[in-house]
């Protein structure tokens, strides 16, 4: 995805964790859109997710964060598991557990963590993978919600 894309559709999830299935036109219009891809199969995806729920906590009603739970091979898809990390890790944002990487290619996405920024009108604004640089993540949305109000 280039920069200004609009956000891709969520359909295709296998299922939606902490949430009804939910629609890009659910998440346009009112506040940004954060959404981060994830595996429980990745480490450096466990060791971020404890920023990624400050993140969510700090802008709660400023920001939507939404995960994306890409499998990495036939032993990630196993939703047990998924939702045990899940709970395990402290996630109440909504999942999409993309077992079919529908989502996964329409955000054109291959590496977790990545994370996607785009603004309430659901052009994005910033995107980025691995753990590093989160720092810089948190700046971007600083900017996308200070553009909002």
């Amino acid at each position: 995805m280039k920069l200004r894309d609009p956000l891709p559709d969520l359909n295709g999830a296998a299922r939606w964790l902490n949430s009804k299935s939910l629609t890009k036109n659910d998440l346009i219009g009112k506040y940004p859109v954060l959404i981060h891809f994830w595996s429980i199969s990745c480490d450096t995806c466990k060791q971020a997710m404890p920023i990624v729920n400050e993140l969510r906590d700090t802008f709660q009603g400023q920001l939507r964060v939404i995960a994306v739970h890409m499998p990495r091979s036939e032993a990630d898809e196993d939703v047990y598991e998924v939702r045990r990390s899940a709970k395990k890790h402290h996630m109440t944002q909504p999942i999409a557990v993309d077992h079919a990487h529908t989502i996964t290619n329409a955000f054109h996405n291959r590496y977790v963590p990545a994370y996607y920024l785009f603004d309430a009108n659901g052009k994005l604004r910033h995107r980025q993978t691995g753990s590093s640089g989160l720092q810089m993540l948190q700046k971007r949305i600083d900017r996308v919600i200070a553009e909002t109000k």
